[in-house]
């Protein structure tokens, strides 16, 4: 009999020790290829689902599929984390639409696009070793692809947008100020010339529309879809309240 009482009160101690390892265990939660994790919201910000047509609240640890729309409130950020640990982080008053996320270590593929209508974001792109990546924020008049990075992005209500880079290389894509053709006017038949000859068709290098931005250099892209040249810019003329706040974001995130 003594036997057995002792047994179980081994048994029972070494139950207790086994549930408090487990209940320190940090909580992991996964995320699949296809979604994203809200981790973070000061202020408040919310989602059109692509099923939906209605805006609901946001909230830390929400997930957010391909086609959904969301826009941050007055005076809010919000960070998301992306299943391969790139972080995302959206200033007030911005809205963007979520066009794809598609992350797999096995696959060994990273396909993420997010079109930003207005506002600033900020992107700190994991690195990821081996993995064919293809990360885009773009917006109406400029992409901006990258493979592992940290650069931020502004859009502006006239179309027009701002991008700097704080390390590694972004490949920004200007719009090309294409302008929409009006049609001609019908009028009665007249006479046309015969047959001319034209000019061929002529072969247009990548330079001519794609930049490639170095760290601490920026690139605007004006309101008609042009690219300007990119050029330096000084932690002077680029400190401001959004920008500090990234930057310890970003610190505390590599202290983990």
């Amino acid at each position: 009999m003594k036997i057995k009482i002792i047994f179980a009160s081994i048994f029972l101690f070494l139950f207790s020790l086994s549930t408090e390892v487990i209940a320190k265990r940090p909580v992991t939660l996964k995320v699949e290829g296809g979604e994203t994790k809200v981790a973070l919201i000061e202020g408040f910000a919310q989602v059109m689902r692509a099923e939906t047509k209605d805006w609901i609240s946001l909230e830390v640890g929400n997930i957010l599929k391909d086609g959904d729309q969301v826009h941050t409130g007055i005076d809010s950020r919000m960070e998301l984390m992306l299943p391969d640990s790139t972080i995302l982080r959206f200033a007030d008053n911005t809205r963007f639409r979520i066009v794809r996320i598609d992350v797999s270590e096995e696959a060994k593929k990273r396909n993420v696009k997010i079109d930003i209508t207005l506002g600033r974001t900020w992107a700190n792109v994991s690195k990821m070793l081996g993995v064919k990546s293809d990360i885009e924020l773009s917006c109406e008049n400029a992409v901006t692809g990258v493979r592992g990075t940290i650069y931020r992005m502004n859009v502006y209500e006239d179309k027009s947008a701002l991008v700097r880079v704080y390390d590694g290389n972004v490949f920004v894509t200007g719009g090309g100020g294409k302008k929409e053709e009006v049609p001609e006017e019908i009028t009665d038949p007249y006479k046309i010339a015969g047959p001319h000859k034209v000019p061929g068709p002529r072969k247009v290098t990548i330079e001519e529309w794609t930049y490639i931005i170095r760290s601490m250099q920026q690139i605007r892209i004006r309101s008609d879809g042009w690219a300007e040249k990119p050029i330096g810019f000084t932690d002077q003329e680029d400190m401001n309240e959004w920008v500090d706040w990234n930057k310890k974001r970003d610190a505390a995130a590599s202290n983990y």
